[in-house]
């Protein structure tokens, strides 16, 4: 009574390890059961009507690191081991893949009531462009706002647009340092970025928006373009420095957009025919089924959605497309020669769309560029109803059918198909001319050498502007952008890699868009032209 009570030796914590040592050794000891309870839900409960699931070790992360690190190398070792339809955890979240044409088209063609794009994206896209556009509304009102955009991209429109492409690459060549004398050498993707940012805003923003961008709207725009990252894909709304001056750049570029738009409407001195027929103008003048016309902030969040989305991809595209003609001089000679037999001696700034679409290998350029460096790598939707999905399974002819719930976002992967030896021969192999015969819209029976004969639609294993609702209404403005681009710097320059360089650089999968690793440097040297 009244003394101590002593515990065995055994039951007290020895006293020799440090209390440092402690510290660690019990988090420690969760962290292996926590692994060991998910390495055993993996072996032993395995739910045989849903697609397989990606062994991982780590709970919560999943495969999230040899995914992100590189998605088509992922994609590829489970598509080997479980075929076209299988599951892996990524941000503690179950992510059912579909591989294949049949999956891209599962995916991008799944009806609103089965699958929704807005749910998976509206946290990322909202704090850059703004509510009440794209997928901040009704699927119904985004296809009408998407219909607004269209009016500009008419064949009328485009042929505009041409000598606007040449006039914005040639004023960036002579300006900029880098390009000045006879050689020299220049950051691809650094170069890149800008250029595009101004051909977009002189085509599709017209010319107020085109003459702020060589100021502050040009900071700002980079402000709003660094929040663009998988981070905050992941977990919206973190208080990082990039989110705060994404939001400050987002309130002033409204306050610009919003000054151009009340300026057209009490400014009767403005010039109407300059003004009404361009993208702001346009949309001042719509309204939706409804009567409601197009209010001022919605344009202005539309007008930011419309830059990114005709500068984010083309630069990296046109980025890769230098790289790779750096590895084929004699290609580089045929574009070149290829620009005499249609234009002359000098290349016509004020070219047509058919003297571009003369310029056949240029557009071939492009296309095989985007087949082997999709700019977007995944496409998710998230799953609003239970689906079925029936595949073969890997090395058989057998098939199965599984069950995706509701709990599961899916993912298709259009690069995947466009990267497989079932539709192109010698698929890792950069060659423009396996478009050579093939045609855009017919079945093509007599595929070119490199391309085999392929679905298309949705289900073609070629889509890099996508399918679906949701599909890119840019694709004729992309080539010709593309098309252009590449002609002027082939027509007064020669690249090739520095000396001790090889081959292309290896690609960013940290950046929501694919792109070259950066810095990467290419050499050019002036035409000499005879």
């Amino acid at each position: 009574m009244g003394q101590e009570t002593r515990l065995p030796p055994a039951m007290v914590f020895s006293s020799s390890v440090p209390v440092i040592a402690q510290m660690f050794l019990i988090p420690a000891a969760f962290l292996i059961i926590f692994v060991v309870r998910h390495v055993l839900l993996q072996l032993m409960f395995v739910n045989k009507f849903e697609p397989p699931v990606v062994f991982s070790w780590l709970p919560l992360f999943g495969s999230t690191i040899d995914y992100g690190m590189d998605p088509y190398k992922f994609y590829s070792k489970c598509q080997t081991k479980y075929g076209d339809i299988f599951t892996f955890v990524l941000i503690g979240k179950k992510h059912t893949v579909c591989l294949g044409p049949e999956g891209n088209n599962f995916v991008l063609n799944s009806s609103l009531a089965e699958t929704s794009a807005a749910d998976i994206y509206r946290a990322l896209t909202v704090p850059i462009f703004g509510k009440d556009v794209c997928y901040d509304c009704s699927p119904a009102k985004f296809m009408e706002q998407k219909k607004f955009i269209k009016y500009n991209l008419t064949p009328d429109k485009l042929q505009r647009y041409i000598p606007l492409f040449f006039q914005e690459t040639r004023d960036y060549v002579q300006k900029a340092i880098c390009f000045q004398g006879n050689e020299g050498t220049f950051d691809v993707v650094e170069n890149m970025s800008p250029l595009t940012l101004y051909t977009a805003s002189a085509t599709l923003q017209g010319k107020e928006v085109r003459q702020k961008l060589n100021g502050r709207l040009a900071e700002l725009y980079h402000d709003l373009d660094k929040s663009f990252i998988p981070i905050n894909f992941a977990f919206p709304g973190l208080p990082l420095p990039v989110n705060r001056q994404r939001d400050r750049a987002h309130k002033e570029i409204v306050s610009i957009y919003k000054s151009i738009i009340h300026a057209r409407k009490t400014d009767s001195k403005s010039d109407k025919d300059a003004t009404e027929d361009d993208m702001i103008g346009n949309l001042m003048q719509s309204a939706y089924k409804d009567g409601t016309p197009v209010a001022d902030h919605e344009i202005a969040h539309t007008m930011i959605g419309l830059l990114m989305a005709g500068q984010h991809n083309t630069y990296s595209v046109a980025s890769w497309i230098l790289f790779r003609l750096a590895t084929r001089p004699e290609l580089q000679q045929e574009l070149y020669e290829e620009q005499r037999s249609v234009f002359g001696f000098e290349l016509n700034l004020e070219a047509s769309v058919e003297d571009i679409e003369r310029l056949s290998l240029h557009k071939m350029v492009a296309r095989e560029t985007l087949r082997l460096h999709e700019p977007i790598h995944s496409m998710l939707r998230a799953v609003k109803s239970p689906l079925t999905i029936t595949t073969k399974l890997p090395k058989s002819s057998a098939s199965i059918t599984y069950r995706v719930p509701t709990t599961h976002v899916l993912m298709a992967a259009p690069g995947m198909s466009g990267r497989s030896e079932e539709y192109f021969t010698d698929p890792e192999e950069w060659e423009p001319r396996r478009w050579e015969t093939s045609t855009e819209s017919s079945d093509t029976t007599k595929p070119a050498p490199g391309l085999l004969k392929t679905p298309q639609g949705a289900n073609s294993p070629y889509l890099p502007f996508g399918a679906g609702r949701h599909r890119c209404v840019g694709e004729s403005f992309a080539y010709l952008q593309l098309c252009t681009m590449t002609a002027y710097f082939v027509h007064h320059f020669t690249f090739e890699n520095p000396p001790g360089v090889e081959g292309i650089p290896l690609t960013d999968f940290s950046s929501m868009i694919t792109r070259p690793v950066v810095p990467a440097r290419l050499v050019w040297k002036r035409r000499v032209r005879n």
